[in-house]
């Protein structure tokens, strides 16, 4: 059976980080039996980050990656039968989730607002986790936020750019119940590891108040709970 590391859930989700979430969303969706293991030191994993899959002796870092290995491994038609255009469409959709994510992170770990209810809910939730611990974490986070780029910008800039993501998201979503129509494809997956990594964190940050905001994020997060909540589907 596959086992796959991610970072510890958080408010019912089965993790709080929207890649590893991503990861568990496509696995569900494609009914790959699975073992979940939370981790938060990801200093083993491919690269040093999660989440990563351990599939026999085959370790596979990055989200994408593990998905891609998983269509191939399994001979899943999950994207089959997407147009040349869409799949132009799904790479764009990935690199603005991947842009949107570093608004995210820093959040929860830079934005002085939100980092200690953040930490709270952390260790409320674990009783591994520790504040030394967490702290590491967040002095490393802040270093990558400013090597990065994203760090050196005032906070409402932060905001904005991730605001700017989630309104093209909401825009290229519309009416529909999955990017591509009544079909979801793997890259609704990765919608339903970050969108739902947003609207059921009870942290109120603008990127919150902008997805409950939209009638259409809010019903997607809602349709596919099932697909990201910790308690695996029946």
């Amino acid at each position: 059976m596959i086992t796959l590391y991610t970072y510890p859930h958080l408010y019912g989700l089965a993790d709080n980080n929207p890649y590893g979430l991503k990861v568990v969303a496509f696995m569900r969706l494609c009914g790959l039996p699975y073992q979940q293991k939370h981790i938060i030191d990801a200093r083993d994993a491919p690269r040093g980050q999660l989440p990563y899959i351990l599939d026999g002796s085959t370790v596979i870092g990055d989200s994408d990656l593990i998905i891609a290995y998983l269509i191939t491994q399994h001979r899943l038609s999950i994207d089959d039968d997407l147009s040349e255009a869409e799949r132009r469409i799904d790479h764009m959709i990935r690199r603005t989730l991947d842009n949107l994510y570093w608004v995210m992170s820093f959040s929860r770990w830079s934005d002085d607002r939100f980092w200690p209810l953040f930490r709270s809910q952390l260790l409320n939730t674990h009783s591994d986790l520790t504040e030394a611990l967490l702290e590491a974490a967040r002095e490393y986070n802040l270093k990558r936020y400013y090597f990065q780029g994203i760090g050196r910008y005032d906070r409402d800039q932060v905001y904005s750019r991730g605001l700017a993501d989630l309104n093209a998201i909401a825009g290229a979503l519309a009416d529909r119940p999955f990017l591509f129509g009544d079909t979801p494809h793997s890259v609704d997956t990765a919608l339903m590891g970050f969108l739902p990594n947003i609207y059921r964190h009870e942290i109120d940050t603008a990127l919150r108040a902008f997805v409950a905001a939209q009638p259409n994020l809010v019903d997607f997060c809602r349709r596919t709970a099932p697909l990201v909540s910790l308690a695996q589907p029946v």
